[in-house]
């Protein structure tokens, strides 16, 4: 009867909660093991079966462990617990709270990033480049002049290739050959040859851009014609007045200075006061930083430093010829400005290059001087002629 009893036994719980689970999909992912073999004996009490892992009772989604408490593999947390949707600590709060940011986390990346205006340029950097090219041209037209010649010729040129770079986004092909040959004539004829001269230059370079352009045929003739006498006009032409102003008048570096100095002048005015009291846009299409109280500003601060600095650097100058020169040359210098815009707007291209870091191209920095540059020589000439 014993092999009966045996045969009507119930069977073994462990046993048959192993087959189960060896049938049954597992939901942790894992292979199911092979089951092991039954070592109770026969008519011994089973003890009691520790949970498995994937018996335990799944932590519902967005659930954070407690501290001390383990995982499902049976170690440690990870870190801390931390609490859900918590916004990420920024550089500010983390120096506020006397810590650290974590190395390579946002907020240390945020951190370390180039300080930049409100423009969104590095500030640092174009401060840097514009005091080096300021020194440069100083130095230029006070320690010896031929350098000053080179400096035009050589940033006409460079502006010429960047109009040139430019307007291919919109298809047009000016002949790129024929305008770097005009923009160093330009200059020459108008440090040698006074401003009669010059006209003759601007002729040459646009008879030589229509014929070049031949070789390309019919197509799309009239569209890079076109493209190449506007560059031809706006860079080396208008370029070509920082030559009449400096040569070869006694005092024509003096005159150069001042014509910058109130360029900046009217660039930092305008600046300044659109930051704080601007409200009114002036051109909201062609450019949105620019206000109606920035331009009075650019105005009013060019006015008034034009009127100390002329009388004292320019021999016959009086106070008033300052003030005439520094609203003319203000008012030259914003068109400037804005007239560039127009053209990067028409293009779509936010700058013309990105030689000069923090500034993006060198014609970003040409477009408020180069129509400052003629009016500049305009009305020195009127107000307060000069002995060659």
């Amino acid at each position: 009867m014993a092999h009966l009893d045996r045969a009507q036994k119930a069977p073994d719980p462990s046993s048959a909660r192993a087959r189960q689970h060896s049938a049954a999909p597992e939901r942790s992912g894992e292979e199911p093991q092979a089951e092991e073999p039954d070592l109770v004996p026969d008519g011994a009490a089973p003890a009691p079966d520790a949970p498995a892992a994937h018996d335990a009772p799944a932590t519902p989604p967005g659930t954070v462990p407690a501290a001390g408490t383990t995982n499902r593999n049976g170690g440690a947390p990870p870190g801390p617990p931390a609490t859900l949707g918590a916004a990420p600590t920024r550089p500010a709060e983390a120096a506020a709270n006397g810590t650290a940011a974590e190395p390579g986390s946002r907020a240390a990346t945020e951190s370390n990033a180039p300080r930049k205006s409100r423009a969104g340029r590095n500030l640092p950097a174009a401060i840097g480049v514009g005091v080096g090219l300021g020194g440069v041209v100083v130095v230029s037209l006070f320690v010896w002049k031929w350098l000053f010649l080179g400096l035009v010729i050589a940033a006409v040129s460079v502006g010429v290739w960047e109009m040139v770079r430019a307007v291919s986004v919109q298809k047009a092909r000016p002949p790129l050959v024929p305008l770097l040959l005009g923009a160093p004539l330009m200059v020459s004829l108008a440090w040698f040859g006074g401003a009669e001269r010059l006209p003759l230059g601007l002729l040459a370079t646009l008879l030589l851009v229509f014929v070049w352009r031949f070789a390309d045929g019919v197509a799309h003739y009239q569209r890079d014609v076109t493209a190449g006498a506007l560059i031809a006009v706006y860079v080396p032409f208008l370029g070509s007045f920082a030559a009449l102003l400096a040569y070869p008048a006694h005092d024509g570096s003096v005159r150069v200075l001042v014509t910058v100095l109130a360029v900046v002048l009217s660039d930092t005015g305008g600046y300044a006061t659109g930051v704080f009291l601007g409200k009114h846009p002036m051109a909201p299409s062609v450019s949105p930083a620019k206000s109606w109280e920035g331009f009075a500003g650019s105005v009013v601060w060019t006015g008034a430093g034009s009127a100390v600095a002329l009388p004292l650097l320019v021999d016959g100058a009086l106070w008033w010829h300052g003030a005439i020169f520094g609203v003319a040359v203000s008012i030259a210098s914003v068109l400037g400005d804005l007239g560039e815009s127009l053209i990067k707007r028409d293009l779509g291209v936010k700058d013309m290059s990105n030689l000069l870091p923090g500034h993006g191209g060198l014609m970003d920095r040409l477009d408020s001087i180069l129509l400052a540059l003629p009016t500049a020589y305009a009305v020195l000439a009127f107000l307060v002629p000069w002995t060659r």
